[in-house]
C-alpha cells in the first residue's frame, strides 16, 4: 500500500463505525498561551474537553499536522539522526466526545490493525497503566479486561505514569493510555530476544505506534485529580511509523513518504543517499524532514523570525542549511527547490501548501540567501577565534556559544572544525552559557496561574457583543495570574459584550460593575475557547450581577479600521493582482497594518490607486452585510479565507458589495462604509520575504493627517516665498550639488597639501620611515585619504594619524605590504590590541590598513607613542 492509501484506509474505517471526518488544524496555534505549535491531535479538541465549547460531533477521525521541536524522546539534534522521530509529522486519530469509551477504542484499534491492515499479531504488544500509589491512582482493570479478549495476557504489558498516564499540561484533562508497540526486528532476532522486553526501551526497531488516551480526571493546581463531567477518547497514531510498518522497512526515511524528496535532494547535489549513519546519508534525512516543517508552518501564517514560533522555524531551517552547507558541500540555496515536491505530494490531504507554492517558495529562498551569509561571516569568526587560541589548543564555551547564538553554528560543527584544527571545545562552558539562556527566556515568559475559583456553574459562556456593548450578567469563574512580577485577574463572564482579541483585531477594554465597585477591563483575551477579561483588582464580592460595558468610542474607531482592511485587501487585489493574499493584520482604535503576500516593493502609483479605489468605496456608503451560512455555502460566493486559520462548518460572511469584498470574518464592523469617513496610507514596508506591510488610518485620523500635509505644504510655500516650492527646492539642490562639488575640490587640495607636510616630518625607526601626527580634519573618511596620499610619497612605511572629529577619537594605521610580511606586521591586530583600549572604542579592518573610533580623544598622543613602541 502506498501512504496515501494508508492514509485513507485509516479515514475510511473509522468512518465506517460512525465518525465525521474533520480536516487538519493549522499547524500554527491560535488563542493558546500554553503552546506556539499543534503539538498532539488533540490540540483543536481541547475546547471540548475543558468543557468550553460543546462537540459539533460525538465522534471524528482526522490527520492532523503535528510540530514537535522537543519533549519525549524528541530534541530537534536528534531528529535524522534516528529513523524514527520527526519535527512535522501527521497524526492519525479517532475522537469519543462522551459517547464511547474504552471497550470500543480498544476494539476497534485491534480489528483495523491486524484485520483491516493485515499486521501479524505476534509482533504487537500493548501496555496498560499499572496505577501510583503516591497519586492514589489505580491499575487499569477495565483496559486490561478489555485487552484480554484481543490479546493473549503475555503481551499485555503494565507500564508506568510515565508513559502510560498521559496530561495535557500541570493543570487540566488527564487520564491513563494504552500504547499499542510493533516489534520490527526479524523473526531470528525476535526468537533470540523475548520483543516484550524492549518495549519503552528507545529500541529503534521495537516502536509505538498508537496510543489511545482514556481522558476521565481533571488535575488541579494542588496536584488533585478530580472526575471530569464527561469520559472521552483521544488517539493519536504516528502515521510515518505505521507507513513504515506496513511497507516493511527499517526506517520511516526509506518509505515513500520521504524517498521522493531525498531522491530530489539526490538530483540538485548529485550525492547518493546510502542509508548509513555517516553525517552525509543524516543530511538527508534532516532535510527530508525539515522542509515539510518549514514549508507548512509557513503556508500556514507562520513566517521565519526572530522570535516565538517564527524563531522556531527559523531554527529548524538553519539547521537543514547548515547540513547541506557542512555536510553535502552544497553552498547555494537548496531547500526552496524541493516545495514543487512537497506540494504535490500532500495536495489532496493539506491542499494549502499547494495554493501558496510560489510564496512558499520565495519566502525559503530568502531566508536561505539571508542565512548562508551569515554562514559565511561564522566561519570567518571561528578562523579568528581557532588563529588566536592555536597556543591553548581550546575554543572557550563563551565563544562556542557566540558562535551559535550569533551566527546559527551547532556545537558538533564547532566541533568538527576544532577537531579538523586539533583543538577541542569547552563544552561543559558551552552548556553553562545555554542554560543561562534558557534561564533567562525563563523568567522572562514565566507564568504563574492560580486555579479558577468557580463562582457560577454554566455549561457554555456566550458573546453578545456583535449587538450589545452593555449587557447584565454574571462572574463564572476568576483566578489570580502573575507575569514577570506582575499581578492580573482574569474574569469569565456567563455572557460578555467584549470583543476578546482575534483575526488581528484588539480586544475591547471597558469596565465591570460589580456591587457599586468598578473594575477597569485593561484587555480582553480568547483562551481554549473562552473569553477572559483582564483586570489589576478585583471585587470585594464578586457572586452579584455585573454591568459589564465596553468602551464604545474605542470599539467604534476599532470597527473603522476593520472594514477598512476588507476594502483595503479587495483594493490591492484589483491594482496589484489576485496573487495577493493577507499574511497578517493589526487593528486597533488607531492605526490598521495590513501585511500581503506580494514580490516586489508597491510603488506610489500603485499605493495611490489602491488609496483612491478605497476612498471610492467609502463615498459611495456600500452597506457591510453580515450574515452567519454553511461554510459550503460562503466558499460558493467566492468568499475569501485566510490560509492558517481554522473555521467550522457555520461561518460568518463580511459582504461589501458581492462584486468587490467578500470574506470569512469574526470581527467587528460599521453598518455603511461611509462612515469610515476617510483612508489614508501612511507606509508601505518590507516585512519578510514575499511580504508587504501597509500601515494606514481612517476616520478623524485620516483627516487630521491630510489638514497636516496642507499646513506643511502652506508653511513651505511661505517660507520659500513661492507659489512654487517644487521649482525652487529643485533649484535649491542643483545649488547646493554645485557648492559640495566646489567644497570637495577644495578639500581635496587642501589633503594634499596635509599629505606633503606630513610627509616631511618623517622619522627612521630601524630602517622604517615612521610618521605619528595628529591632524586636524573634518571626518573619519578626509583621515583616511590623507593616508592614501601618503602611500605614494613613502618607502617601507608605517604610519599612525589621528584626529579629534567633533569630540570624538578617530585613528587610521597603514602599513607598507613588504613591511607587514617582513615584521609580521597587522593593522587591524594593532589597532584591537593596542589602540581601542586606549580611546575607549573599537575598529578593524585589513593587515596594510585599519581605522579605528573612540568616545575619549583625550590619549591620542598615547596612541602615537603605542604604535611607535611597536618599532
Amino acid at each position: 500500500m502506498t501512504s496515501a492509501q494508508i492514509r485513507q484506509t485509516f479515514l475510511d474505517f473509522f468512518q465506517s463505525k460512525g465518525h465525521t471526518i474533520v480536516p487538519s488544524a493549522p499547524i500554527v496555534i491560535k488563542n493558546d498561551p500554553t503552546l506556539l505549535f499543534t503539538n498532539a491531535g488533540m490540540n483543536q479538541f481541547k475546547d471540548y474537553f475543558l468543557g468550553n465549547k460543546k462537540a459539533e460531533y460525538a465522534r471524528v477521525v482526522d490527520t492532523q499536522k503535528c510540530l514537535r521541536v522537543s519533549g519525549k524522546h524528541n530534541d530537534l539534534e536528534e531528529v535524522g539522526v534516528d529513523t524514527y522521530h520527526h519535527t512535522m509529522f501527521e497524526m492519525l486519530g479517532n475522537w469519543s466526545f462522551g459517547d464511547y469509551f474504552k471497550k470500543e477504542a480498544i476494539a476497534w484499534s485491534w480489528e483495523l490493525l491486524t484485520e483491516v491492515l493485515k499486521i501479524n499479531k505476534d509482533k504487537l504488544y500493548v501496555t496498560v497503566f499499572e496505577g501510583d500509589e503516591k497519586e492514589g491512582l489505580p491499575f487499569d482493570q477495565e483496559a486490561f479486561d478489555e485487552w484480554k479478549k484481543w490479546v493473549v495476557e503475555d503481551r499485555i504489558l503494565k507500564g508506568n505514569k510515565k508513559d502510560n498516564f498521559w496530561e495535557m499540561g500541570d493543570v487540566g484533562p488527564c487520564g491513563p493510555c494504552s500504547e499499542i508497540h510493533v516489534d520490527c526486528r526479524t523473526e531470528e532476532e525476535r526468537k533470540l530476544v523475548d520483543g516484550k522486553s524492549l518495549v519503552n526501551a528507545d529500541h529503534p526497531q521495537v516502536i509505538e505506534i498508537w496510543n489511545n488516551v482514556f481522558m476521565q480526571f481533571n488535575r488541579l493546581k494542588d496536584g488533585s485529580l478530580q472526575n471530569l463531567p464527561a469520559k472521552h477518547v483521544d488517539t493519536g497514531m504516528g502515521f510515518e511509523r505505521l507507513v513504515r510498518v506496513l511497507q516493511n522497512k527499517t526506517s520511516n526515511y526509506d518509505t515513500d513518504v520521504f524517498t521522493g524528496t531525498i531522491a530530489e535532494t539526490e538530483k540538485i547535489t548529485h550525492k547518493q543517499y546510502d542509508f548509513s549513519d555517516s553525517k552525509e546519508a543524516v543530511s538527508f534525512r534532516v532535510l527530508a524532514d525539515h522542509i515539510r516543517a518549514i514549508a507548512f508552518c509557513i503556508a500556514d501564517g507562520q513566517l521565519p523570525s526572530n522570535t516565538g514560533a517564527g524563531y522556531v522555524i527559523r531554527r529548524i531551517l538553519r539547521r537543514a542549511v547548515r547540513y547541506y552547507y557542512s555536510y553535502l558541500d552544497y553552498k547555494t540555496p537548496l531547500l526552496f527547490q524541493l516545495i514543487h515536491i512537497i506540494a504535490k505530494q500532500f495536495e489532496n490531504v493539506f491542499p494549502e501548501l499547494n495554493a501558496q507554492k510560489d510564496f512558499v517558495t520565495k519566502v525559503i529562498k530568502e531566508e536561505e540567501d539571508a542565512f548562508l551569509r551569515t554562514l559565511e561571516k561564522g566561519l570567518k569568526r571561528i578562523d579568528e577565534i581557532i588563529s588566536r587560541e592555536k597556543i591553548s589548543g581550546n575554543i572557550q564555551g563563551k565563544e562556542a556559544f557566540e558562535l551559535y547564538d550569533t551566527f546559527g553554528f551547532p556545537i558538533d560543527l564547532t566541533r568538527l572544525i576544532a577537531f579538523e584544527n586539533k583543538m577541542q571545545v569547552d563544552e561543559a562552558g558551552f552548556e553553562a552559557e545555554m542554560q543561562q539562556q534558557k534561564t533567562r527566556s525563563r523568567a522572562a515568559t514565566a507564568i504563574d496561574t492560580e486555579d479558577w475559583i468557580f463562582i457560577n456553574e454554566v455549561p457554555l459562556t456566550s458573546f453578545v457583543g456583535y449587538n450589545d456593548l452593555l449587557t447584565y450578567t454574571k462572574v463564572v469563574k476568576y483566578r489570580k495570574v502573575k507575569t514577570k512580577g506582575k499581578t492580573q485577574y482574569q474574569i469569565v463572564l456567563e455572557q460578555t459584550p467584549f470583543y476578546a482579541e482575534s483575526g488581528g483585531q484588539v480586544g475591547d477594554t471597558g469596565e465591570l460593575l460589580i456591587n457599586d465597585e468598578i473594575l477597569i477591563i485593561t484587555d480582553t483575551k480568547k483562551e481554549n475557547g473562552e473569553t477572559i477579561h483582564f483586570t489589576t483588582q478585583l471585587a470585594e464580592d464578586m457572586s452579584g450581577e455585573v454591568i459589564a460595558k465596553v468602551d464604545a468610542a474605542k470599539r467604534l474607531h476599532t470597527a473603522y479600521n476593520h472594514t477598512a482592511t476588507h476594502l483595503l485587501h479587495a483594493a490591492l487585489k484589483e491594482v496589484l493582482g489576485k496573487h495577493v493574499n493577507q499574511k497578517g493584520s493589526l487593528v486597533n482604535d488607531e492605526i490598521l497594518r495590513f501585511d500581503v503576500s506580494h514580490f516586489a516593493k508597491i510603488t506610489d502609483e500603485e499605493l495611490r490607486k489602491v488609496e483612491f479605489l478605497v476612498n471610492e468605496k467609502i463615498r459611495e456608503n456600500i452597506p457591510v452585510i453580515i450574515k452567519e451560512m454553511p461554510k459550503s455555502e460562503a466558499m460558493k460566493l467566492g468568499a475569501m479565507a485566510l490560509f492558517g486559520e481554522k473555521y467550522g462548518d457555520l461561518v460568518r460572511v463580511v459582504t461589501i458589495d458581492p462584486h468587490f469584498s467578500v470574506e470569512l470574518c469574526g470581527g467587528t464592523h460599521i453598518m455603511q462604509t461611509g462612515m469610515i469617513g476617510m483612508f489614508n496610507i501612511t507606509s508601505e514596508t518590507a516585512v519578510a520575504a514575499g511580504v508587504r506591510r501597509i500601515e494606514a488610518i481612517t476616520g478623524g485620523a485620516a483627516i487630521r493627517y491630510v489638514f497636516n500635509k496642507i499646513e506643511e505644504n502652506k508653511q513651505v510655500t511661505e517660507l520659500l516665498k513661492t507659489k512654487d516650492p517644487i521649482k525652487t527646492i529643485e533649484k535649491l539642490l542643483e545649488e547646493k550639488a554645485a557648492l559640495e562639488k566646489k567644497l570637495e575640490s577644495y578639500e581635496s587640495k587642501e589633503l594634499a597639501q596635509i599629505s606633503k607636510t606630513i610627509a616631511t616630518k618623517v622619522e627612521l625607526i630601524n630602517d622604517v620611515q615612521f610618521i605619528g601626527q595628529n591632524i586636524e580634519v573634518n571626518s573619519a573618511d578626509a583621515l583616511k585619504r590623507v593616508c592614501f596620499d601618503l602611500k605614494h610619497l613613502l618607502q617601507n612605511y608605517l604610519v599612525v594619524l589621528t584626529a579629534n572629529i567633533s569630540g570624538k577619537a578617530n585613528v587610521v594605521v597603514l602599513i607598507d605590504e613588504g613591511l607587514a610580511k617582513e615584521k609580521n606586521l597587522d593593522a587591524g591586530k594593532i589597532i584591537k590590541q593596542n589602540i581601542a583600549p586606549l580611546i575607549k572604542g573599537g575598529g578593524g579592518g585589513q593587515k596594510t590598513l585599519a581605522a579605528a573610533g573612540g568616545q575619549d580623544p583625550n590619549n591620542l598622543d598615547k596612541v602615537i607613542e603605542a604604535v611607535k613602541n611597536l618599532l
